[in-house]
């Protein structure tokens, strides 16, 4: 598979600078990569590229992928599953100093893992198999809806978004379950003891009949988080059942929200047995429907706050995974106004990258 360049954010697309009149063009970075679904930076201008079926390689600012991959697990990851595999990359904060960074895999018993890593001392570009530290294994009844993001908020802690178990429909109903993991997305603190404990500003810390854990719930299958550098604001985009693609921004802080899902999809019902009344949810800022011609499976993104695009600075861009539609999302007042960028040829696109400069 190729990675395409976008000229605002390492990965996409390259365009003129006058966004509202000229036309937007693809073009080709890097090839010959297997599957890649995420990408990361480490503070520096290398990009590290996440291949589903178990490897993390290096990209170099010249498009030019590394022979021998920075990590390889596929030992340990089951990818046979089109939603499932190595699925998400998060360096720590203090990688330079600590060497740590931790990935959201799919096991080879189907299940949910969020693991540690630790880079060689002695060779930056080389992480060490041997490191691995679980932090925690999700049980999972379904092979799709895995999510697979994780992140560090401007916080600190690490943030990790889960899928609702799979299936259709949330037929377990996990996703409005507080005493499970799925469906929801996680705040823990890597910092303290091993392997994990709960920040104190959890937001169910000390509640017994909710796990702690949990930051926010509701979610179906969120693929793809991001905190704007600014802000510090989260967008999460949810991808839905069969009717709406959903796009969700949370301002610092407000953890203990719940975002609706099985309740509703989108701002519309889908099954409100057992559910409270509608002011209980959190809705989406932005929704567009699942149609062949507009996207089946929404792809998050960034808030772009590089210099070379003013036009674009604060605009949120996103895309979708079944048709190569390219939007920014940005707030006007009280309402949200979404731009489509760009229609192009379909490339599963399945992820964007913010580099170290943004």
């Amino acid at each position: 598979m190729r990675l395409y360049y976008l000229g605002f954010l390492v990965s996409l697309l390259c365009f003129s600078t006058n966004i509202y009149t000229q036309t937007l063009e693809l073009m080709p970075f890097a090839e010959n990569l297997r599957r890649p679904v995420d990408i990361a930076h480490a503070g520096d201008d290398r990009l590290f590229v996440v291949e589903k079926d178990g490897t993390i390689v290096i990209l170099r600012p010249d498009g030019q992928v590394d022979n021998t991959p920075f990590l390889d697990i596929r030992n340990r990851v089951n990818a046979f599953a089109n939603e499932r595999g190595l699925l998400g990359l998060a360096f720590h904060p203090d990688y330079t100093q600590n060497g740590f960074f931790y990935v959201h895999y799919t096991n080879n018993q189907g299940n949910s893992v969020i693991s540690r890593f630790t880079r060689d001392s002695n060779n930056p570009d080389r992480a060490l198999p041997g490191s691995e530290l679980i932090l925690m294994t999700v049980n999972q009844p379904f092979n799709n809806h895995n999510a697979g993001d994780l992140n560090f908020g401007p916080d600190g802690f690490l943030y990790i978004g889960m899928g609702d178990g799979g299936s259709g429909g949330d037929p377990g109903n996990r996703s409005q379950n507080p005493r499970d993991l799925l469906g929801k997305m996680l705040r823990v603190d890597v910092n303290g003891d091993a392997p994990y404990t709960i920040p104190d500003t959890n937001p169910f810390k000390g509640n017994a009949d909710t796990l702690q854990e949990i930051w926010s719930l509701g979610w179906r299958n969120p693929w793809r988080f991001s905190f704007d550098r600014l802000t510090g604001d989260m967008w999460i985009a949810d991808v839905g059942q069969n009717a709406w693609e959903e796009i969700n921004m949370e301002p610092p802080g407000r953890g203990g929200l719940n975002y609706g899902w099985r309740c509703y999809e989108g701002n519309n019902t889908f099954n409100t047995t057992g559910c409270r009344p509608r002011e209980n949810y959190t809705f989406p800022v932005h929704v567009y429907p699942n149609r062949f011609d507009v996207g089946c499976s929404v792809t998050g993104g960034y808030v772009y706050r590089g210099s070379k695009f003013p036009k674009l600075y604060g605009k949120y861009i996103y895309t979708d995974f079944c048709t190569g539609i390219f939007w920014m999302l940005e707030r006007s007042g009280n309402n949200w106004i979404n731009t489509q960028l760009g229609d192009f040829d379909n490339q599963d696109f399945a992820t964007f990258v913010e580099d170290s400069s943004g």
